[in-house]
């Protein structure tokens, strides 16, 4: 108890010496464990390797992060968070509905990619079964998520109304669809072993998915 107070007393004393500063070293440290957990896999991360990684010692991080679950979750609700931005950007522009399906479902496959394999982590994670310490982590992402989706069903929907996209169904199924196509590349895409890059399958999922969904007409 007296070791955990000690490194709590540290870990406040870091984020206060200056915002910045600790801001730039957290964000230093998720870089690094990004690379560590694209090298090792979530299992085999470990915080000693993302010290080693960094060249520091690992007593070192504890200042800055509590665990390696609470490192996963900030690097992963930071990307998550980021995508969610571009994407609502992507739903609330002026583009046709075609355009804005085709735009978010390459920006989703290119950032499974380059955040790899943190996305497909994420996914098969049991959102339900976190912990107690992580539950407010689980429902920031399940909302997120939620949003995210509801913005496919948007895009879905317009292209209903004006009548681009055919009518192939209720819209919320195919958001599902669309969404899933992207998230079933965890079985299978490994950026050191694909011949395509993530950007290329995006381009490959929109091109499938919009011209499904066209109407001859557009």
């Amino acid at each position: 108890m007296t070791a955990y107070s000690g490194i709590g007393r540290r870990r406040l004393a870091a984020s206060e010496e200056s915002s910045a500063g600790y801001k730039a070293k957290r964000e230093e440290i998720g870089q690094a464990a990004i690379r560590v957990f694209h090298r090792l896999g979530y299992d085999r991360a470990s915080m000693t390797a993302v010290a080693d990684e960094m060249g520091v010692d690992r007593a070192s991080l504890y200042y800055y992060v509590s665990s390696k679950e609470a490192l996963f979750d900030d690097v992963v609700r930071a990307a998550v968070e980021r995508n969610y931005e571009i994407a609502q950007q992507i739903e609330q522009s002026a583009l046709a509905p075609r355009a804005k399906l085709r735009d978010l479902v390459m920006l989703l496959m290119a950032s499974y990619g380059e955040h790899y394999p943190l996305f497909y982590i994420f996914i098969r994670e049991n959102m339900s079964d976190v912990g107690h310490q992580r539950a407010q982590w689980a429902k920031d992402m399940g909302r997120v998520n939620r949003k995210t989706t509801d913005m496919v069903i948007a895009i879905i929907e317009e292209g209903y109304a004006d009548g681009s996209f055919r009518n192939v169904g209720p819209s919320d199924i195919v958001a599902y669809g669309v969404l899933g196509v992207l998230g079933w590349t965890h079985r299978w895409y490994r950026p050191d072993q694909s011949a395509a890059s993530a950007e290329q399958i995006g381009r490959t999922y929109a091109e499938m998915i919009v011209t499904g969904l066209e109407t001859p007409a557009h």
